[in-house]
């Protein structure tokens, strides 16, 4: 990745791409284990490419997590980097938030002999991560989930489990301290009695029946370490789709692919399990491609050409494949068959089968089998198989395989993630959901990671392969020391022997007849410049004239094979100095075009320049011609220009004379008819001003009579007013005395009951029938009255609740009623299951030929009681 990001061009946006491509791996690094021998996954990733080499995006697939890590780890090595990395370098605040402590001997699945590693510094690491997240496109809260699940998955292990026995005598599982499950309830947003529920019960379904059975306690640690595993696994594979999504190319032009896989080879420890076994298969797989590519296409090629060729034989190890991933009788055929069989299933049984099946097979080893050679083998103990790879024989243990291929999560625990309020967690549960519950048993371990390897095989088989193969010079991992026998162990396994043996005896080069021909044609004087026949035809003509020895080389259908390098170093030699004596003619033949090019060119300038000198000493005798004569014509204009100027003055001063005489006369006359306006304005505004004022002084007399006459007007009425005040006054005072204390005694009735209930409207309890709560009265005499309302409002908000109910919630309180008068004052347990919701019929005698037909047979209501485990009014009850 850092080559290509070097190699390539420059650029905001290419630098972006390549920039998100190099820091997608130190976030997958997060979910690797220091390891003895081994990475815990394989990652094949397509990089894009546009035309210009600038790369687009990628893609990238993991085909392997081994999250049985999580659980257990061999001696010297450590648990996933993230965890180490989280508790060194995340700060004090987000550990409070994540419910986290640094000291890592707080938690089980961390392992203490190798915690702390030389050189690494887990804390830089973290900080690098959470860099690595913000380039590649993570949002900060996707990054908070993310570390919280992290959280969650460190603190299931400290999960312990106590056994208690049942009244019926069987055992079930308790969980010893309830604060672990707390705090992760609390990170992951799931109610704790849904999730201790789930830790402590499962539930089976099967068609239409549904049976809840408890966990000891080995099932117990048994599901928590599958939620572990599958919580970590299924965020493994979200964060690289969430990769996949930032780093993908956002255009939609034409593209070219680079698939690089990145996967170790062959494990071999001195216990290897189900994840060695299914990591030698993909090398297995990856070997066969290797040979088919190099050693057997090889070979076929020579034979399509009709090259003369005498067969190297090879080891192919298609017969290990086959023995691994036949769909009858393979080895995960059988494992498949064992977990998806009924009964007591065992590794034990599983090895049975394998020494039944596989007992004649060539590559399989057990000393269990029916071959009688491996009897007295000492090195092969009785719970084992051993299989002979193509890297060498390795020894299985049988323990664990049944399990960690079956790698089952109860639906409960799906059912119970499902229900978080945490998104990230709530997404990587889909099968949670009860509108989407499928009975179909999950594929199991063996079987996906056959697919995804099948998957991959597809993708290889589409590109060109280029392998880089790495040869472990010693196992101390120390530079300058090389161990003879593991080198040539590991070259003797990976098949570079036959392929040297083959590229020996074979042609080393070959090539088609075309681009043959294009390149070496310059050699021959009659295949240059251009060949008009066919393109063997020329390859003939050119090896002949060449002269070279015909056991050096042979011609194929399409092909032509040299066999000798030196044969080619000699064709690329005479190329060479052939190319120097074209360039020696080409130089040549430009130099004399150039300089007659040069010469033509000084000669077009020459005669340029002069023309361009003889028209500027034209130009100039012109201008000196010109200017004399513009010279002497402008003195002319000047003497004539002076003479009219002399005219016009004249003529002008004349006109100023009369028009100033004019003009006095004119303001003489002006001011003589402006004085005479003026007298006339002035006679004109005494006038208007007497009018005005005798106008004034007759309104302001008829104001004064208007006003004294509804002075007296208004009098007239105010006494008339009083007078008939007066009397009815008289007429009503022999009435008042009389009914006045009757009057306000049921005003003030009236008043004390309309402010009664306005209060009451105002102090209202809460429409749930269970509330007691009632104002108090305010008034001895509204007692009745105050109870009499409390029934009514009682009675009208029941009714209310009441008309919520569907006829299925009716028909549900109904039977717990009927439950509650048969149990009631009868059972300890009975005020704790009164909260509890009725879940219908458990026995299901409805559905159950027995029951239905006893109620068939009886008219009356059958009542049918089982041993309670909730109480009486929940589900064990049947009406």
């Amino acid at each position: 990745m850092s080559y290509v990001a070097a190699v390539c061009g420059k650029g905001a946006e290419v630098n972006q791409v390549k920039e998100q491509l190099l820091q997608s791996n130190p976030v997958l690094e997060v979910g690797v284990t220091r390891t003895v021998d081994s990475v815990i996954r394989g990652k094949y990733m397509d990089i894009e490419f546009d035309f210009k080499g600038d790369p687009l995006g990628g893609v990238i697939s993991n085909f392997l997590v081994k999250k049985f890590r999580i659980l257990k780890h061999p001696r010297g090595e450590r648990n996933f980097h993230v965890f180490y990395q989280l508790l060194s370098g995340a700060s004090e605040e987000l550990l409070n938030k994540l419910k986290l402590e640094r000291d890592f001997s707080r938690y089980n699945y961390l392992s203490l002999d190798s915690a702390k590693v030389n050189g690494v510094d887990d804390a830089a690491n973290f900080r690098t991560v959470r860099n690595a997240m913000q380039i590649v496109g993570f949002m900060d809260h996707e990054a908070e989930s993310v570390l919280a699940v992290v959280a969650a998955v460190l603190k299931l292990g400290n999960i312990e489990f106590k056994p208690e026995s049942r009244v019926n005598g069987l055992d079930e599982s308790k969980i010893k301290d309830k604060n672990e499950l707390k705090e992760i309830c609390e990170l992951t947003g799931i109610d704790q009695s849904v999730l201790e529920r789930a830790f402590s019960f499962r539930t089976v379904e099967a068609k239409q029946e549904k049976v809840s059975t408890t966990l000891n306690v080995a099932q117990a640690y048994y599901a928590r370490d599958a939620l572990a595993k599958n919580l970590y696994s299924r965020l493994f594979s979200w964060l690289v789709n969430r990769i996949n999504e930032s780093i993908k190319a956002q255009t939609k032009v034409r593209k070219k692919v680079m698939g690089v896989l990145d996967i170790y080879g062959f494990e071999i420890f001195e216990d290897n399990s189900f994840e060695q076994f299914i990591i030698n298969y993909c090398n297995e797989k990856l070997q066969q491609i290797f040979i088919e590519l190099t050693l057997k296409e090889e070979q076929e090629e020579y034979i399509r050409e009709d090259i003369e060729w005498t067969h190297i034989d090879y080891f192919n190890n298609a017969i290990i494949c086959d023995l691994i991933e036949n769909n009858t009788n393979g080895i995960l055929a059988m494992l498949d068959e064992e977990c998806l069989r009924p009964g007591t299933v065992t590794d034990e049984t599983f090895l049975e089968k394998l020494n039944q099946v596989c007992a004649t097979h060539q590559h399989f080893e057990s000393r269990m089998s029916k071959c009688s050679r491996f009897l007295n083998d000492t090195s092969l103990p009785h719970s084992c198989f051993r299989i002979q790879h193509y890297a060498g024989k390795v020894l299985y243990q049988v323990e664990g395989f049944v399990d960690k291929n079956n790698d089952l999560l109860y639906r409960d625990l799906s059912q119970a993630m499902w229900k978080a309020s945490h998104a990230l967690i709530k997404s990587l549960f889909p099968e949670g959901n009860p509108a989407k519950i499928n009975l179909k048993r999950p594929p199991t371990a063996g079987s996906q990671f056959k697919a995804s390897v099948a998957t991959l095989m597809k993708n290889l088989q589409t590109k060109n392969p280029n392998y880089i193969r790495c040869i472990k010079p010693n196992d101390k991992k120390a530079a300058h020391i090389f161990t003879e026998a593991l080198v040539c162990h590991q070259i003797r396994y990976l098949g570079l022997l036959e392929n040297v043996r083959v590229r020996r005896a074979g042609y080393a080069f070959r090539q088609a007849y075309e681009p043959c021909l294009e390149r070496y044609k310059m050699l021959c004087k009659q295949t240059w410049p251009h060949w008009k026949g066919p393109a063997r035809s020329g390859v003939e003509v050119l090896f002949n004239e060449l002269e070279i020895p015909v056991e050096e080389y042979s011609f194929g259908r399409s092909k032509i094979f040299i066999r000798n390098p030196r044969t080619l170093f000699k064709l690329e030699d005479l190329r060479k100095q052939r190319l120097e004596d074209l360039a020696t003619l080409i130089q040549k033949i430009y130099r004399g075009w150039k300089c007659r090019t040069h010469f033509l060119l000084m000669k077009k300038s020459q005669i340029v320049i002069a023309a361009w000198y003889r028209r500027y000493a034209q130009q100039k005798r012109y201008q000196q011609t010109k200017s004399s004569a513009l010279v002497i014509q402008s003195y002319i204009r000047g003497w004539k220009a002076r003479k009219i100027l002399r005219e016009l003055k004249h003529q002008k001063r004349c006109k100023e004379a009369v028009t100033t005489i004019a003009a006095y006369w004119h303001g003489t006359q002006a001011r003589r008819e402006l004085r005479r306006l003026k007298e006339e304005a002035r006679n004109k505004h005494a006038i208007a001003v007497i009018w005005a004022y005798w106008l004034g002084s007759k309104a302001r007399r008829e104001l004064k009579r208007l006003k004294e006459e509804a002075r007296r007007k208004h009098a007239v009425a105010v006494i008339w007013a009083y007078w008939l005040g007066l009397k009815v006054r008289r007429e009503y005072r022999k009435f008042f005395r009389a009914n006045a204390g009757k009057k306000i005694y049921e005003f003030t009735l009236q008043r004390i009951v309309q402010k009664y209930f306005l209060e009451m409207k105002n102090k209202m309890p809460s429409l749930s029938p269970i509330d007691k709560n009632w104002p108090s009265r305010p008034y001895l005499f509204l007692d009745s009255t105050h109870k009499e309302l409390k029934r009514i409002f009682h009675l009208w908000r029941c009714k209310k609740y009441r008309d919520q109910f569907t006829d299925q919630q009716k028909l549900i309180y109904e039977e717990k009623l009927e439950a509650s008068e048969l149990f009631k004052d009868k059972k300890a347990l009975y005020p704790s299951s009164v909260g509890q919701p009725f879940q219908g019929a458990y026995l299901e005698i409805n559905k159950n030929p027995k029951y239905k037909k006893l109620k068939d047979a009886i008219e009356e209501k059958i009542i049918i009681a089982e041993s309670c485990r909730l109480g009486p009014c929940s589900s064990n009850l049947n009406v």
